[in-house]
């Protein structure tokens, strides 16, 4: 929630316009949402490692939710708690890296757009 927060701040100072602060914030999220599909996408080669951050039934239910509900289920990944992990299932599943930056995209730009329509309504 910390982007979300310096996303309004930034809007109620009025010190740049609210598309470069969209733009800025979406790109951003977008990436750090790149980074968790790429660790995703090499995850499993630690699988045996005591380490690793979840059980086999954990991954399982994880796979086969994603599974069940696919790609589609990424407009969801700006939803919290449950966002982030669907970034990294994502690339558990080898969702392909166009289609991941696509809806990823649309999900945390229409949060942003939202969220800054509402801040300059308010103002």
């Amino acid at each position: 929630m910390q982007s979300e927060a310096v996303l309004v701040g930034l809007l109620m100072a009025a010190s740049h316009p609210a598309s470069v602060l969209i733009i800025v914030a979406t790109a951003g999220n977008v990436l750090g949402a790149a980074i968790n599909w790429y660790i995703g996408r090499y995850l499993l080669r630690f699988r045996g490692k005591r380490w690793f951050p979840s059980s086999d039934h954990q991954l399982e239910r994880a796979q086969n939710w994603y599974g069940r509900y696919g790609r589609w289920s990424l407009l969801g990944c700006w939803l919290p708690i449950v966002g982030d992990p669907l970034t990294v299932v994502a690339g558990l599943m080898r969702e392909p890296l166009i289609s991941f930056l696509g809806l990823v995209t649309i999900a945390k730009g229409t949060r942003y757009i939202l969220l800054a329509a509402a801040t300059l309504a308010w103002l």
